[in-house]
């Protein structure tokens, strides 16, 4: 062959170059510049006069903070500017091959929130409560970081569930049948951890060992949980009051912590089940990644031949991980009937599951982030009742599906590129 029809064979470094090329998503500085626009055309088309106040203090606080009073379409503005530089750091970062840090998007919802509300608070005679706003927040996003924390130990071992919405439902029934009957929230407490285990042994003998599809196993025990919930209560409880009207666990005031200013009252002055979730959070990630069940569990998840040729029992590690990502998520159910309400109502989970498996993606798989999803999506539930009390200028419609659009965000744009478990839907066949 002559020289000059010979391929020039790259250098090795030339090589190494090649297959480091970052690939990052332009989806963040995207949503991030739709966000920034339509609110700036907020403001333009439908200004607000006056101040908006927002209290920052509650009785039992070590240093009583003064309330915050700004001009509310000032403010908001102010926050615009904000939003447009970090939404131009943003593009920065990607113009550069970088990734956008979770700080940036984390700032970015941070500003708009407090710009939004300044603007829907704007001269109203009553102010935002901070600490209501956040203690509301941290207690609608219980169940979903309870849920997410389930969602996410089942799909790092290679288990889709979709049944979350199920175990959250069954938890809620069983808790409040058996607190109920016994007059003891712990005991309420412990049958939720039993059904959410049952719901997800269910899900285990169809998905692990019988392989049929997870979605549809999942989806039918959903609908089959409100089948059957629904149909006892309607049967059972309402007949019989006795059994519906659960004591409730009651508030426990951390000494010290309880009177930080802001977020003592509404962190630190919370039930057992709340704090059980702070607890819960870093245990997970602790058990995940930090000891030989959590490298087996995510090993099953990831690569389940490879696990199985090392020695690990793919099936039974899968069944392990179901049970007690099952129990976590019972945790969350029986927080609807033995702290938020004394009784069991139809359907009242409201498609908290669904929530949190976005969390889980929105987390991209792991523990701690999946939590602060959770909560995100918790002050999002929560704001519906901050803008009521200024009366602000908002539909009611738009605010109950505001949970549900901030979702589809986070799944769509805000959380950018991320993988699944490479095993995640994938029953395991034994060659």
């Amino acid at each position: 062959m002559s020289a000059t029809t010979q391929e020039r064979v790259p250098a090795p470094d030339e090589v190494v170059e090649l297959r480091h090329v970052t690939v990052v998503s332009r989806k963040v500085p995207v949503v991030l510049t739709v966000v920034t626009v339509l609110f700036a055309l907020l403001l333009a088309l439908a200004p607000r006069e006056g101040d908006a106040r927002f209290r920052l203090a509650s009785p039992n606080d070590f240093v009583a903070l003064p309330e915050l009073v700004v001009p509310g379409t000032a403010a908001a503005w102010v926050c615009v500017a904000v939003m447009a530089v970090l939404t131009v750091l943003a593009y920065v970062r990607v113009g550069t091959r970088r990734k956008v840090p979770l700080w940036v998007s984390g700032l970015f919802a941070v500003v708009f929130l407090v710009g939004f509300l300044a603007w829907a608070a704007a001269g109203s005679p009553n102010d935002i409560p901070a600490v209501r706003v956040i203690g509301g927040s941290v207690l609608l996003a219980v169940p979903i970081v309870f849920g997410a924390l389930g969602g996410v130990i089942g799909e790092r071992a290679g288990v889709v569930n979709i049944a979350i919405e199920g175990q959250l439902l069954a938890g809620a029934f069983c808790a409040a049948v058996v607190g109920s009957a016994t007059g003891s929230p712990w005991a309420g407490l412990l049958a939720a951890v039993a059904a959410g285990v049952l719901v997800a042994a269910v899900l285990g003998a169809f998905t692990i060992t019988y392989k049929v599809n997870q979605v549809i196993v999942g989806v039918v025990l959903n609908v089959l949980v409100i089948g059957v919930t629904s149909f006892l209560y309607s049967q059972v409880l309402v007949p019989n009051a006795a059994l519906n009207s659960t004591t409730r666990f009651s508030n426990i005031a951390i000494p010290g912590l309880s009177q930080i200013p802001v977020i003592g009252p509404s962190l630190f002055n919370q039930t057992v089940v709340v704090y059980l979730m702070y607890l819960a959070v870093p245990a997970v990630w602790f058990a995940m990644y930090r000891t030989r069940w959590g490298l087996r569990t995510r090993a099953v998840g990831e690569h389940p031949k490879a696990a199985d040729t090392v020695g690990i029992k793919v099936e039974r590690t899968r069944y392990r991980a179901l049970l007690v990502a099952g129990a976590i998520t019972g945790v969350g159910g029986a927080f609807y009937t033995v702290v938020s309400v004394s009784a069991f109502g139809k359907e009242m989970t409201a498609g908290a599951g669904f929530i949190a498996l976005a969390a889980v993606i929105f987390g991209k798989w792991d523990p701690v982030k999946a939590a602060l999803a959770a909560l995100l999506f918790g002050f999002a539930s929560n704001l519906e009742g901050a803008l009521s009390i200024v009366g602000a200028p908002v539909p009611s419609q738009f605010m109950l599906m505001l949970p549900y659009v901030v979702t589809i965000l986070a799944v769509a744009g805000l959380v950018g590129r991320s993988r699944a478990p490479a095993a995640s839907g994938q029953p395991y066949v034994k060659e």
